[in-house]
């Protein structure tokens, strides 16, 4: 694998114009880019690295482009996190560096007025991926952050599933693409997790950023019939 060996596809969309409105951002007018990282360890502060990133962008139900990429962590990946993810020390060994990587990833999210960036348990990833930015002088933009989990837990009872984490929600989702912890395959699944949760929202009368920011500060009751 060479220096410049991720993979970016893109879907033309000329159809962008700023949704930042009065009456807020209809969730369904949004450009979300659902991210995952496959990592070391967990966390960047007991020297934990990335070793994938997936990501997937979407709008209004169609995908607009895919990130994949593997990424060398510097450091050899414990045999534990080998036999979660299948990620060897040889898939990554001539790997770019995250460095090399960010430019292309910041790319690919776009601007942080137009994208929303997802990911399900978000401070996991961002911890990674904001402190790569920091150590590599690149600035991380103020991007509005929405996580599946959290979302999940507001949206749905403990009698439709025993806990959020993706395995649970794709399995009652229906998703497409089974999570199995590499990085483009569970972002797949977390977009369709998303789609899934916000058609559930609406149950809840919430169908812009701005109220489910505000979900949650007083819970409504799903209208009949939900």
């Amino acid at each position: 694998m060479s220096e410049q060996s991720h993979t970016v596809r893109c879907v033309n969309d000329n159809s962008w114009q700023s949704t930042l409105q009065d009456l807020g951002r209809p969730l369904l007018e949004t450009t979300f880019v659902v991210i995952d990282l496959e990592t070391t360890g967990a966390g960047p502060h007991i020297g934990a690295a990335i070793t994938e990133i997936g990501a997937v962008k979407v709008k209004a139900g169609k995908t607009l482009g895919e990130f994949e990429t593997f990424i060398n962590p510097g450091h050899p990946i414990p045999d534990y996190i080998q036999e979660l993810t299948g990620i060897n020390d040889s898939m990554v060994h001539q790997a770019p560096s995250i460095s090399t990587v960010l430019p292309s990833l910041f790319e690919f999210l776009g601007s942080h007025q137009e994208t929303v960036l997802v990911a399900q348990n978000a401070p996991f990833d961002l911890a990674f991926l904001k402190h790569y930015a920091r150590v590599h002088d690149f600035p991380w933009p103020a991007f509005t952050v929405l996580d599946t989990a959290i979302i999940a837990r507001k949206v749905l009872t403990r009698d439709e599933v025993p806990n959020c984490k993706l395995g649970t929600l794709a399995a009652f989702f229906g998703t497409q693409t089974t999570p199995n912890h590499r990085a483009l395959d569970d972002a797949r699944a977390t977009v369709d997790v998303l789609h899934g949760l916000i058609e559930r929202l609406g149950s809840f009368d919430i169908y812009t950023l701005e109220e489910l920011h505000n979900f949650g500060k007083k819970v409504k009751k799903p209208k009949s019939g939900k």
